[in-house]
């Protein structure tokens, strides 16, 4: 008989810091909400300030709470849950871009291995108003360059949103907040912008139709046209805009 695997041991502050979190879940408290003032959570949870304090800190690098200090501050909710995975994971992304750990051809990979699945759960669980709401952004008339990405965004984010996964939907989160900057400014002199409209109808029509694997085939398509930009514009370099008015 196999030794059961025991948990690793938690230290005090791992373990407020645990509460807190299921204080704020059960209370339902949103962005913003006051949860207490940290003499009063120290009571409550039945710890010394300086173990509090540390929480909070843990609690603080997650982007999950804020002190504030004066008269009617205390402890705030800064984020949910998933919103504070959604910042810490697109802090992380981007410190790997930045020191060079990372490059832009991984995270163009991972969004493939990521948003090409949500496409398909997303077209086996959108409803009427979700599907009325892709048909909303995908009829807008970009007028410029920064419009065109906002609407690309926008579109991925509903998309991710009516997949339902809040966890996978945090995790994508880094591709509106650093790898669509990054990207945006080199294949900007290729880009076809009507077929990247064109391939944004046919990701919303497969979702309208229900049909999973089209979505992902659809989504699958858009990207990689996107991935083909980076390597044609990198090849290419000064050699003049190449012709990708086919994907």
């Amino acid at each position: 008989m196999s030794e059961r695997v025991r948990p690793p041991q938690r230290g005090a502050s791992d373990k407020v810091a645990a509460e807190i979190r299921a204080h704020v879940s059960r209370a339902r408290l949103r962005p913003g909400d006051r949860i207490g003032r940290e003499e009063d959570l120290a009571r409550q949870f039945g710890v010394s300030r300086p173990t509090l304090r540390e929480a909070l800190r843990l609690l603080a690098s997650s982007h999950l709470v804020r002190a504030t200090k004066g008269r009617g501050g205390g402890i705030f909710v800064a984020a949910t849950p998933e919103e504070g995975i959604a910042r810490s994971v697109s802090a992380s992304v981007a410190d790997m871009l930045s020191a060079h750990v990372i490059d832009i051809d991984e995270l163009i990979e991972s969004r493939l291995l990521l948003e090409v699945p949500l496409a398909g759960l997303a077209a086996q669980r959108a409803t009427d108003e979700d599907v009325a709401e892709l048909r909303r952004i995908v009829e807008v008339v970009p007028g410029s360059w920064t419009e065109a990405g906002a609407v690309d965004e926008a579109l991925h984010a509903q998309i991710a949103h009516i997949a339902g996964n809040r966890l996978v939907g945090a995790f994508v989160q880094w591709v509106a907040e650093v790898l669509q900057p990054s990207i945006r400014e080199l294949i900007e002199p290729a880009l076809v912008e009507d077929v990247a409209q064109s391939q944004h109808e046919d990701i919303v029509r497969a979702i309208e139709r229900g049909d999973p694997d089209a979505a992902e085939r659809a989504m699958r398509e858009h990207l990689v046209y996107v991935q083909d930009l980076v390597a044609v514009v990198r090849r290419d370099g000064d050699e003049g805009v190449p012709d990708l008015a086919e994907p």
